[in-house]
C-alpha cells in the first residue's frame, strides 16, 4: 500500500515516488485503484478519510451544478443520520449500492462495446441467451446444475 505522508504545511509527500502530490494526483490514483494510506507526517494518524473528503469537496466544487452528486438536501440528510439515538448502518447500504451501481454500469459499457462489435441480431441472441441464464439461476429451473432455489447464493455474488 502507498504511503502518503500530510505535513504542517498541508503537503502531501509521496512515499513510493519520493515527490510531492496534489489531491488530484491522490484522485487518479483512485481512479486507477491504488490503494493508498494518507498518514500525519508527525504523528503517523491516518488521515485517509480526511482527504477522501477533501477529494470529494474539490469535485463538488468544479462541478458547477452540472454533475454535483450531493445535492444540498441530499447533505443536510446525512446530518440528520448522524444525530439520530442509532444511526442507521449507512456506510454499508452506500457502499453496497455504489459499488452495485458500478458494476451495472461497467456492464452497460461492456455490452455497448459489443454492440459496435457484433451484428444487432448477434447481440440481441445473446442478451436473451443471458437473460434466461439469468431466470433459470433465479427461478431455480432444473437443468442448470442447481435445485430449487440455488440461484440464491449466485445472485449475492453477482452483485
Amino acid at each position: 500500500m502507498r504511503v502518503i505522508r500530510k505535513y504542517a504545511n498541508r503537503r502531501l509527500y509521496d512515499t513510493q515516488q519520493s515527490r510531492y502530490v496534489t489531491l488530484e494526483d491522490l484522485r487518479r490514483l483512485i481512479l486507477d485503484e491504488i490503494p493508498f494510506r494518507v498518514e500525519d507526517a508527525k504523528s503517523g494518524e491516518d488521515l485517509t478519510r480526511t482527504i477522501l473528503l477533501s477529494i470529494i469537496i474539490e469535485q463538488e466544487q468544479e462541478a458547477d451544478g452540472e454533475a454535483e452528486v450531493f445535492s444540498n438536501d441530499l447533505l443536510a440528510q446525512f446530518i440528520r443520520v448522524y444525530d439520530m439515538a442509532q444511526p442507521l448502518p449507512l456506510a454499508r447500504y452506500l457502499e453496497q449500492g455504489t459499488r452495485l451501481m458500478l458494476e451495472q454500469q461497467k456492464h452497460m459499457q461492456d455490452q455497448w462495446q459489443q454492440a459496435m462489435r457484433h451484428s444487432p441480431m448477434e447481440l440481441m441472441r445473446e442478451l436473451a441467451e443471458e437473460n434466461m441464464r439469468f431466470w433459470q439461476q433465479t427461478i431455480g429451473q432444473p437443468g442448470n446444475g442447481k435445485g430449487a432455489g440455488g440461484g440464491k447464493d449466485d445472485d449475492s455474488k453477482k452483485s
